[in-house]
């Protein structure tokens, strides 16, 4: 399927009426639904990092010195487990899921970046020809990991091995999978979603799915896709 054409059919469709327990009514964002499943939705094929051992991370833009390091480097980082819900743009929700990784402050400081004080946001590059933008701000909070795993397990390739970013608060295209490259910037600048007509931040709770309030989400989007 075209991409633009994805994302005009994406902008037409209706709206659907979403249904939860009114014990979970508070965890539920406006025109989300509710699944215990984990669908699975990328754009282009899956990369194949195989073990990880080839895979690399380059660190750039406004810091004092570039770096790249590999998997090894990031997973000897001190780690945590995050258990948040999370809630795609294409109207899913899933409560309670269980991450592994570094999170993003602590990984700033175990890999000794000297973040220059004029950055403000931050452009996530990621496998295949993807990257998405976050303000600085809201990748230092307490939840946000850059996971190498999932429910104890390693990520499997087609949630985002060997390294995604999870960001619980936004809508989930900004978690993107097969990181490869994290950008420092001064000004925000649109990524790959953003560019066809997503919001510039993506607030769930504020429904915040795109630039422009005209356009709408279908219901059915995230149920013809693959899943766990």
């Amino acid at each position: 399927m075209d991409k633009m054409d994805k994302a005009e059919r994406i902008r037409r469709a209706r709206i659907p009426a979403p249904g939860v327990s009114p014990e979970q009514a508070h965890r539920l964002p406006p025109g989300q639904t509710l699944t215990e499943r984990f669908p699975i939705l990328h754009m282009g094929e899956v990369p194949d990092y195989g073990d990880g051992s080839a895979w690399s991370l380059r660190v750039f833009g406004l810091v004092d010195e570039e770096k790249t390091l590999s998997l090894g480097d990031v997973m000897k980082m001190p780690w945590t487990t995050v258990v948040c819900d999370i809630h795609c743009v294409t109207r899913w929700s899933k409560f309670d899921t269980e991450w592994e990784g570094v999170r993003f402050r602590d990984f700033i400081a175990a890999a000794g970046i000297r973040v220059r004080p004029e950055a403000r946001y931050v452009m996530i590059h990621a496998d295949p020809n993807y990257e998405t933008n976050v303000p600085l701000e809201d990748l230092m909070r307490d939840d946000v990991l850059l996971a190498w795993g999932y429910g104890g397990k390693p990520l499997t390739p087609k949630h985002g091995w060997p390294l995604r970013l999870v960001v619980p608060h936004l809508y989930f295209w900004k978690s993107a999978k097969w990181v490869r490259g994290i950008e420092f910037m001064k000004e925000d600048r649109p990524g790959y979603w953003e560019r066809l007509g997503y919001h510039h931040y993506g607030d769930p709770f504020r429904e915040q799915r795109f630039s422009d309030d005209s356009y709408e989400m279908p219901e059915d989007e995230w149920m013809q896709c693959d899943y766990d």
